[in-house]
């Protein structure tokens, strides 16, 4: 509206100042002030540029050849130049494709045929005002218009980069969050097991046996005294500022023997005694992240024999052999209404969580026919087995487990 409003007035003015020329060839005998129709026409054009340039254009086109002809005013051609240039700036594909290879055709014609027809040669001055007149906005136009798509591209492109990198974020984020849920787990369940089996057990024979609850308490005091010292092991490595401050593992195969000794002692008053059998070759070194997630998945296995596992030998077993390391933890099965300890139903997820990111497999379940134990033989009885085997080669899917 206020390119039409100013376009309006400066044709008012240039009309009534007496500025406007004919140049038609043939013009017409028409009163002065029909000049004022074209523009009046144009300037309902102009309102129409950018909401219906496809139909601005046509009427546009109409005005232009009655301004030529009637006598022409300087605000009516260059409000003309305007609609082409929003015709193709603000019309659909196509029309911004077909516009410009009119205005050329148009210009090339306007040059060519004055000049063959009157072989003079001031009549390229015609071309040369058509194609200022005509070509010049239409490519002006097409260019913004290519501008526009282009920076419109690269807008979307940068929402979907930003878009992205939210994902992995959220992605990053929350399988930061899975991996301090099974450390959390796998660290602290063990201990508060057993505090809670002695618990028990304190509380049963504090009157009738006074030295086997007072046993049961040094029991309790060192499991939460293990128990916290790996909390804040874990929330020390949370708090590290430092990429290069990494602490190295100590959760190792090697240290198995100092799991398996609380873990005895957390067992006897349920009748249960752990065994580890570790057949590895000495001369082969295990991965990092392989060593972490096998002691983390022996450690669960213990955790969830004291809570439900019948009275017997829980055995530990520890091959090596080609590329691939196997756990294997048999302990006694016997239904039984609940477990000793309430317990989230967490540590069978968490251990097949580790085997996935290592590539690795892992099975758990009753075997109620016979099982061949350790030393060859049948174990007696129904046993539950924790099957798991993680490749040496492979390297940790995702985000990978710290200690």
């Amino acid at each position: 509206m206020v390119i039409a409003a100013a376009g309006l007035l400066s044709g008012l003015v240039l009309w009534s100042l007496g500025l406007a020329t004919s140049d038609c060839p043939v013009p017409l005998a028409v009163p002065g002030a029909l000049t004022l129709v074209p523009l009046a026409v144009m300037t309902g054009a102009e309102l129409l540029r950018r909401t219906a340039p496809a139909v601005a254009l046509p009427v546009a086109t109409v005005a232009l050849a009655l301004d030529q002809a009637a006598g022409s005013l300087l605000a009516t051609v260059l409000m003309f130049t305007d609609v082409v240039y929003a015709a193709v700036y603000y019309g659909t594909p196509a029309r911004a494709r077909r516009i410009p290879l009119v205005c050329v055709a148009l210009t090339v014609l306007a040059t060519v045929v004055p000049l063959a027809v009157t072989r003079d040669v001031d009549t390229l001055l015609v071309g040369a005002v058509v194609g200022l007149v005509v070509l010049a906005p239409a490519w002006t136009g097409a260019g913004m218009r290519a501008h526009r798509e282009t920076a419109e591209t690269e807008r979307l492109r940068a929402e979907q980069t930003a878009l992205l990198a939210e994902l992995d974020r959220r992605g990053a984020v929350h399988a930061e969050r899975a991996r301090m849920a099974r450390e959390l787990h796998d660290m602290v369940a063990n201990h508060l097991s057993a505090i809670a089996i002695h618990s028990s057990a304190a509380l049963s024979v504090a009157r009738n046996d006074p030295e086997a609850a007072q046993q049961a308490l040094g029991t309790i005091r060192e499991s939460s005294v293990a128990g916290l010292a790996e909390m804040r092991r874990l929330i020390g490595l949370l708090r590290t500022a430092s990429a290069d401050e990494q602490p190295a593992p100590v959760s190792r195969l090697d240290a198995l023997d100092s799991l398996l000794e609380p873990a005895g002692v957390a067992g006897t008053a349920s009748g249960l005694t752990f065994s580890l059998h570790d057949r590895r070759p000495r001369a082969q070194a295990v991965p990092t992240p392989v060593e972490l997630a096998a002691y983390r998945i022996v450690q669960e296995s213990v955790t969830n024999a004291l809570k439900h596992a019948a009275p017997g030998a829980v055995d530990i077993t520890l091959e090596q052999c080609r590329q691939r390391l196997a756990i294997t933890v048999d302990s006694p099965f016997r239904a039984r209404p609940g477990p000793r300890v309430p317990g989230a139903g967490a540590g069978l997820i968490g251990m097949a969580e580790r085997a996935a990111l290592l590539e690795g497999t892992l099975l758990a379940g009753p075997s109620h026919g016979p099982v061949e134990g350790p030393d060859g033989e049948p174990r007696p009885g129904p046993v539950w087995r924790v099957r798991a085997e993680l490749p040496l080669h492979s390297e940790p899917v995702g985000t990978p487990a710290t200690n």
